[in-house]
């Protein structure tokens, strides 16, 4: 039997031990992005960082680094609004806030709802929706905290493996949840959704962990064991390597988009829901590719 003695010693040393494997180190990501607009125009961005009505943002602040995919909705084009338009601001402004420290790196929603609000609050109309996932690193704490509200999303590979990956929130068959403005006489009955309603997630993630957050013109092009093997490609933590195979998924994607005879993962899940569909889904692709390293100034 150990004297009290003893075990006091064995705790102790278990402690220290712990202590002393803790990693102090702080976080950050590497990344890149590519895609392309539905009109044929590769890696062509529009004012800010746009492909097509997709629009994106990738900011860095002293407590964390932050990413944002959103996905405009294309119907606006039928009453002569640019679908862009609200995509882009709602990511420039989420931007601006995370540059001007106006967040919280545990609270993603935060981010969306102070940005959404801003845009009802503009002088100038701005009139939209559009779908939005957001994605902070917390340097010391070393969690991933997400928000996604629709079908665009992100995935966490390690080791060869997702271990982590947002859900897809749908009203119905290829109607997402959305952020959106009406003018007055269309309130009511334009599909809206409250920030709120973003689904959310925190967990810890490790140095050469790989996040990938994009629009659904990725994942409805591409299964996941086919963005696995893509990843495979990617050889260090780089900026040049990340950005080559951003574009090379981003490619991939875009060219069985436009493959009639391929069963896509939107094709099978038209299928699921009773639709006789195949092919590749045409649409506007956006991907941020990021692996997670040490924070260097």
């Amino acid at each position: 039997m150990l004297s009290v003695l003893s075990y006091g010693r064995l705790v102790a040393r278990a402690v220290i031990g712990g202590l002393s494997q803790t990693d102090s180190r702080d976080y950050s990501l590497v990344s890149a992005s590519f895609g392309f607009g539905k009109d044929f125009r590769k890696g062509i961005l529009k004012k800010g960082m746009c492909y097509g009505d997709d629009a994106c943002f990738i900011a860095r602040h002293r407590s964390a680094d932050v990413l944002g995919v959103a996905d405009g909705v294309g119907g606006w084009r039928d009453y002569g609004v640019d679908p862009s338009q609200f995509s882009g601001t709602l990511m420039r402004t989420c931007e601006r806030l995370v540059r001007e420290g106006r967040f919280v790196p545990s609270n993603p929603v935060g981010i969306l709802t102070t940005s959404y609000y801003e845009l009802l609050q503009n002088k100038v109309p701005l009139l939209g929706s559009s779908t939005a996932c957001i994605v902070v690193l917390d340097r010391q704490s070393h969690q991933l905290h997400t928000a996604n509200l629709g079908d665009s999303g992100f995935l966490v590979v390690r080791g060869g493996e997702v271990v982590h990956r947002s859900d897809e929130q749908q009203h119905y068959f290829n109607t997402p949840f959305q952020l959106s403005i009406a003018p007055p006489e269309a309130e009511g009955s334009v599909l809206s959704d409250s920030p709120d309603a973003a689904d959310s997630s925190s967990f810890d993630v490790q140095l050469g962990d790989i996040i990938l957050t994009a629009t659904d013109g990725l994942f409805d092009n591409m299964p996941d064991y086919m963005i696995l093997q893509e990843l495979k490609k990617l050889k260090n933590a780089n900026y040049e390597s990340i950005q080559q195979t951003a574009k090379s998924i981003a490619e991939q994607a875009h060219v069985l988009a436009y493959d009639p005879n391929y069963m896509s993962p939107f094709a099978q899940f038209a299928c699921d829901n009773g639709l006789n569909v195949r092919g590749g889904k045409p649409d506007d692709i956006t991907v941020l590719l990021s692996i997670v390293a040490e924070y260097t100034d």
